[in-house]
């Protein structure tokens, strides 16, 4: 469960700092916004980072559980609620995670 609110944490930041940007691009606002945007892009390295696994490993899981929380942005921050299409989606990229992360392996491995 840790590695997974790891996860989730690491996408949250990932995404909203390109979130800013897109703000500041495609809505007219401020350049401030890419103060925050560089922060939370530094965080969402940084996260990454704290995972024990191989990188490869780490950055192939985590793509699964992006796919989730973007779903998550776009209904709770878009106002468009993700369709069962999009749901059977996330949850083959959530279990695509998890055999990933949680496959057994020899020492080392």
């Amino acid at each position: 469960m840790k590695t997974f609110a790891l996860f989730v944490a690491t996408a949250f930041f990932e995404i909203v700092g390109c979130y800013l940007p897109w703000l500041w691009l495609r809505k007219d606002g401020s350049a401030w916004w890419l103060v925050p945007a560089a922060a939370a892009l530094a965080a969402f390295v940084w996260l990454l980072t704290l995972h024990p696994t191989a990188s490869g490993r780490v950055y192939a899981a985590y793509g699964g559980v992006y796919v989730a929380v973007a779903l998550v942005w776009l209904w709770r921050v878009d106002g468009i609620v993700p369709s069962r299409w999009d749901l059977a989606g996330a949850a083959l990229c959530l279990l695509g995670m998890a055999v990933i992360m949680f496959a057994p392996r020899p020492a080392g491995g």
